[in-house]
């Protein structure tokens, strides 16, 4: 059985993050990537040994791609194409009457808020992509609410799998070089959060600027800083934000960092407050650096973060919330003993949500639904 993964080719986190090592781990003769744009998946993916094919997307409604992908499709013998998102749904959907494959897709978002902050054409967009989800003959939900969003979208629940995201806690292939808070203008003193996110309205990000005001007028002398790793459209708003609130030497954007496990560890909490979520690499890559996290209850943020032995769970879209849970973070690492969350968090990480017990879910869901296409023409 042959697999070929889809997936845009500029995603630099979340996306990329999950299917790399997925595809690391799968058998590289019979599994596959292909992207519509050359980045970092691809140049990534071509040095772990991965076959990966580039359609060489000129724009994004490029519609010469779609030829090229049926032709990989037909000349690589193609059983099951997984794709990754809206731009490579709409593919799968358009293929699906001329070529036989069975086609599967990974749901990372919430589809009715993919196109957030975009107007009518955003709204346009959502309709589309909502339809072409429909049409998928398997659907990966990477969290228990994610399905059920699918299922009142009018997906049958025969069609969608729950997948929970994964890490390797093995530290193989993990040559980082040493970072300290010194090399980035951090003291031994002062109290880090740090929050690892596109700069998108998706990810709260400004509800998490009120939260750390009031932080600063509450203590005025605690010394509190703010790292932020990540790119997107909300860069140049968020940094004037932060300077018209009086936060500007307090937020530190760091911008897009190819590898951002590092700065965990100089962190003494992370924060994510996302207005919707599935199912948090980051949260993940915190707990495997034993941080703390405070989080927004979305996707499935709730299945991570259980009760409050493992850090802080709340409501999305409440600066005040997040200002309770830094101020009650501050407080336990003045007892000395914040970090027990972060540990308490990696221990359960570890035994629930490992990448090899992913890779063996996928895998299953392969050899159960990829026998239903037909062979291709000349097989």
């Amino acid at each position: 059985m042959k697999v070929l993964h889809l997936i845009g080719g500029k995603e630099s986190a979340g996306s990329k993050n999950h299917l790399l090592p997925l595809l690391e781990r799968f058998d590289k003769q019979n599994v596959y990537l292909c992207v519509f744009e050359r980045g970092e998946i691809y140049d990534e993916a071509k040095q772990l040994g991965i076959k990966v094919f580039w359609l060489r997307q000129n724009t994004r409604y490029d519609a010469t791609a779609l030829f090229r992908l049926k032709a990989i499709i037909s000349g690589q013998r193609i059983d099951i194409l997984h794709t990754h998102g809206a731009r490579a749904n709409v593919y799968g959907f358009l293929l699906k009457p001329f070529i036989r494959f069975t086609w599967m897709t990974t749901v990372h978002s919430d589809p009715r808020l993919d196109f957030i902050g975009r107007g009518l054409k955003g709204q346009l967009f959502t309709r589309m992509n909502v339809h072409v989800l429909k049409k998928a003959d398997h659907l990966f939900a990477i969290s228990g609410r994610f399905k059920n969003i699918l299922e009142s979208l009018g997906v049958s629940s025969q069609k969608i799998t729950v997948i929970y995201n994964g890490i390797s806690f093995k530290n193989e292939d993990e040559n980082f070089a040493p970072l300290h808070r010194g090399d980035i203008g951090l003291s031994d003193e002062d109290f880090v959060l740090l929050t690892v996110a596109r700069l998108h309205p998706i990810k709260g990000h400004m509800y998490l600027l009120k939260a750390l005001r009031k932080v600063v007028d509450v203590r005025p002398h605690l010394s509190v800083k703010w790292l932020i790793i990540g790119d997107g459209l909300l860069k140049q708003r968020l940094a004037d934000e932060a300077r018209r609130r009086g936060l500007g030497e307090r937020v530190i954007l760091l911008g897009h960092q190819k590898h951002a496990q590092p700065f965990y560890e100089l962190a003494d909490v992370m924060v994510l407050p996302s207005l919707s979520e599935s199912f948090p690499l980051v949260i993940l890559e915190a707990a495997k650096a034993r941080v703390p996290v405070i989080a927004t209850d979305v996707g499935g943020v709730g299945d991570l973060i259980i009760d409050r032995r493992y850090g802080w769970l709340v409501p999305p879209k409440d600066a005040e919330a997040l200002y309770q849970a830094i101020v009650e973070a501050v407080a336990l690492k003045e007892q000395g003993i914040l970090k027990q969350r972060g540990s308490r968090l990696a221990e359960r990480v570890g035994q629930n949500f490992s990448l090899e017990h992913l890779v063996e879910r996928i895998n299953k869901t392969y050899l159960l639904f990829g026998g239903r296409a037909e062979p291709h023409t000349g097989r």
